[in-house]
């Protein structure tokens, strides 16, 4: 999990471009003027799209090398949630409540979820955001990225590892049609006849308009960790095995067997180059995906399989330092792989990553004594009214379905400008 791309604002574009006027799809999507940027907030641009999601990722990952968080930082993130338990992407007033205009999203809630369950003392912000997160479950047992709009993998997965960290079951969390989250988010893999088979046991993001599921890496490495019930913040495995493709056949309704089988095609599909590639809009050939990259390793290293991760980890300390940097997120995603491999973030291709995280934002309060020690929370899992009721995002919600807007938000958390 990592770095995203606008997400609101290319949801937006997908969705609007069906029946919009470019002109005012222009209107739409760009937000001026741009918010001035909170002091207790990791990065200087513009946090619209992205505010919740980079303040969440820069936390975890100070939490993950044993420092102690601003606590301004801290309460920026907190004063983010509305009163039902939902988290806008970023909200300017916060002394304003939150109303149906305020648009909720299940990605940003839980990553907040997430970081401020690792960090401890937040209970009573986890539950509610937990609690929300529940409200708005499909009938298919996944959730989208807009509450309403068609389920997708990446976005299911994100919320049950927000789940299973602020201590839920995700087997046992049920839509009111009776399927589980796990239910939900199994449907989306591709089995053992898909073709060609390497991509068996990859995720779809969502199926095409024919019915297919067509292998997507932001979904399939978000699968991993939901699949193991673990989210973004991994302490190295005590266990090191190669990844093994998909078993077939295949165990049917197995969330474990599933994640094993996603990455092993995550560790086939970074053989080739050491890294994972994207087809970004306007380019001819496919581009070296940095962000998939990184949340590759993070989720082959929580499946056990760390050598299978060493290419595309010693890739990323290559070529990663333009991606991040000044990006908040991004670095915090590449000291999260690091964490998980047992890699040092301070010395990642000749990059301190933690001095350049803690340069974007509020610095820590202090390094903890000893950096190995975990909180109790961390070490037992290794680690905006609700959707229904938001007259902006179900107008949304009808046109989202479907490959368009699957397609750019799959990619949303890989190269945004935070």
């Amino acid at each position: 999990m990592n770095v995203r791309r606008s997400a609101a604002t290319l949801a937006v574009s997908a969705v609007l471009c069906v029946g919009a006027a470019p002109a005012a799809l222009a209107d739409v999507a760009t937000p001026s003027p741009a918010p001035v940027v909170p002091s207790g907030l990791f990065g200087k641009n513009d946090p619209t799209y992205d505010g919740v999601w980079r303040q969440s990722f820069a936390l975890l990952a100070q939490h993950a090398v044993g420092e102690k968080p601003a606590q301004a930082a801290v309460d920026w993130l907190v004063g983010q949630q509305c009163a039902d338990g939902g988290f806008a992407s970023f909200r300017a007033d916060t002394a304003a409540a939150c109303d149906a205009k305020t648009m909720l999203d299940t990605n940003a809630t839980a990553v907040a979820v997430q970081a401020l369950k690792a960090l401890g003392g937040q209970d009573a912000v986890v539950k509610k955001g937990a609690d929300w997160l529940k409200s708005v479950q499909n009938a298919d047992g996944g959730w989208a990225y807009v509450p309403g709009s068609p389920s997708e993998a990446s976005s299911t997965s994100v919320v049950i590892s927000a789940l299973a960290a602020a201590g839920e079951k995700p087997a046992e969390v049920r839509s009111k049609a009776g399927k589980s989250a796990y239910e939900g988010l199994l449907a989306f893999q591709l089995g053992c006849s898909a073709e060609p088979a390497t991509d068996r046991g990859a995720f779809a993001y969502q199926p095409t308009a024919d019915g297919k599921l067509p292998a997507n890496a932001d979904a399939t490495a978000a699968a991993v960790l939901a699949g193991l019930g673990r989210g973004a913040l991994v302490s190295p495995s005590s266990t090191d095995t190669p990844a093994a493709p998909l078993a077939c056949p295949a165990t049917a309704g197995d969330p474990a067997a599933a994640a094993q089988g996603a990455a092993g095609h995550l560790a086939e599909a970074l053989k080739k180059d050491g890294h994972l590639t994207a087809l970004t809009p306007g380019a001819d050939q496919p581009t070296a995906d940095t962000g998939n990259t990184a949340d590759a390793v993070i989720a082959l290293a929580a499946a056990g399989h760390k050598q299978s991760a060493a290419g595309a980890l010693e890739w990323l300390k290559t070529n990663s330092a333009e991606w991040s940097k000044g990006n908040p997120a991004g670095l915090g995603t590449l000291i999260l792989a690091a964490h998980a491999t047992g890699t040092d973030p301070k010395a990642f291709g000749g990059t301190d990553l933690v001095a350049a995280l803690n340069a974007t934002g509020p610095a820590p309060q202090s390094a903890s004594a000893n950096a190995s020690e975990q909180p109790a929370d961390k070490k037992k899992d290794d680690e905006k009214d609700s959707g229904g009721s938001n007259v902006w995002w179900m107008v949304l919600a009808g046109a989202a379905a479907g490959m368009g807007i699957g397609i750019v938000l799959s990619g949303r958390r890989k190269k945004n400008q935070l």
